[in-house]
């Protein structure tokens, strides 16, 4: 497949030349004393080690660490006995749900993984909805986001009565709903990031309410799952955060925990800042800095560690077909682009090769683990038939071309693939 040329967009940076001084601060009798920099200096320098304090949970309890007080709130891939019990009773809640007793099987399942992309995610907002418009879409049993996929989650959890919302986020979005933008050689020494995201936050937080937050709720008591994925700093290690447990779990910071697991899942590191989290563990207080669940991969399904069918057995409970759907908001390849000969340029492509790389590795993951349950693969992602020019991040020519490319394709039955590219599907 032969690369899509797109320009190189200047992300987050400021010109240097509306910061020039003037020919009067220029002039030695107006600069400011050698005592007056020095005080400037120390002050700036204090407010960076304050902002920079907080206490991390040590190695020695990492995994003991508990958010809002709920055992079950997120799982680490190093405790897959936790991922497995709370297979386990989904199972359970859901043959409840259906009036099953033990033993009784249960109806085929369809999973849906929601890839990372930035402002790629519009491929996977329009192929929700043209799917919708075709007809035939699922009730997902499980839906998993990471990044931008984390954004679209928990509109495609709840169904098409939300593609409306769907279609609104990531076809009437900008730059300005999303970042403001700091003066970028202070950002990059004092700061945590070259942005500023309270307007994402704003966004999210103006979806996620206490309707949303008690629909999730009553899906999870149904037993549906949606997880999330970001990364924590410290440890290094990717978290899947149980949305439906903390929506249903009456804590009174729920919503605002959920809608910053979201702005966390989708923080870019350096570009955009961490989220923090409080934790307990053992007693104590620590706070968790989390970012972009792309850091560790860019999509996730059915961890390695979880045998469905021994949480099958288990709870009691089985189901003959699993059909598992994972949607890619981004190429196979890198886009081609006329680098730079500058530190900037060559770091942020040789970057963007590799996140693009770690996705198509995640396909070939998903594929196996899918195949090692028993289930069905699907894949759809952006082809070549795709022409539209990217010229900048979050550009909304650009998000509406691509929404409208997956929708229509959707919308007269979406050609899915059965195993990435250059794998043969087995039968």
């Amino acid at each position: 497949m032969r690369p899509r040329a797109t320009a190189v967009p200047d992300k987050l940076c400021l010109s240097g030349l509306e910061n020039m001084p003037s020919a009067d601060e220029l002039d030695p009798r107006r600069r400011p004393s050698a005592n007056r920099i020095r005080a400037a200096i120390s002050a700036v320098l204090s407010a960076y080690t304050q902002r920079g304090h907080r206490r991390s949970v040590p190695l020695s309890e990492f995994g003991d660490a508990i958010a809002l007080g709920l055992p079950n709130a997120r799982f680490f891939l190093s405790q897959p006995a936790a991922i497995s019990v709370e297979q386990e009773q989904a199972l359970v809640r859901e043959a409840k749900n259906l009036g099953l007793s033990r033993g009784a099987p249960l109806p085929d399942a369809q999973y849906l993984s929601l890839s990372g992309g930035g402002d790629k995610g519009a491929f996977g907002a329009g192929l929700l909805v043209g799917w919708t418009a075709h007809g035939g879409r699922p009730k997902f049993k499980l839906v998993t986001g990471v990044s931008t996929g984390a954004l679209t989650a928990p509109f495609a959890f709840l169904g098409p009565k939300y593609d409306a919302a769907l279609t609104d986020v990531y076809t009437n979005i900008d730059p300005s709903k999303v970042f403001r933008k700091r003066f970028l050689p202070l950002a990059a020494l004092m700061q945590d990031a070259m942005a500023d995201t309270s307007p994402l936050l704003g966004l999210i937080s103006n979806y996620f309410n206490q309707e949303l937050l008690a629909k999730i709720a009553a899906e999870y008591g149904k037993g549906r799952l949606l997880l999330i994925q970001t990364t924590d700093l410290d440890a290094g290690v990717p978290v899947l955060w149980n949305i439906g447990a903390i929506a249903a779990s009456g804590h009174p910071s729920a919503t605002d925990v959920i809608c910053r697991i979201l702005l966390a899942s989708a923080s870019i590191p350096g570009a955009f800042p961490p989220v923090l989290f409080d934790v307990t563990a053992n007693g104590k207080s620590y706070q968790e800095m989390h970012v972009d669940g792309g850091a560790v991969s860019q999509a996730f399904l059915i961890p390695s560690s979880l045998d469905v069918r021994v949480a099958q057995e288990k709870s009691g409970f089985s189901r003959k077909a699993y059909d598992c759907y994972v949607i890619r908001n981004s190429r196979l390849t890198s886009d081609w682009s006329d680098v730079q000969r500058a530190t900037l340029p060559i770091a942020g492509k040789a970057v963007a090769i590799m996140i693009n790389y770690v996705g198509l590795g995640d396909l070939y993951r998903i594929y196996l683990e899918v195949q090692h349950a028993g289930a069905n693969f699907n894949v759809a992602y952006i082809g070549d038939d795709f022409q539209a020019e990217h010229k900048v991040e979050f550009d909304q020519e650009y998000m509406r071309a691509l929404y409208r490319f997956a929708y229509e394709k959707a919308a007269k039955g979406y050609p899915w693939g059965h195993a990435p590219p250059g794998f043969r599907a087995a039968r």
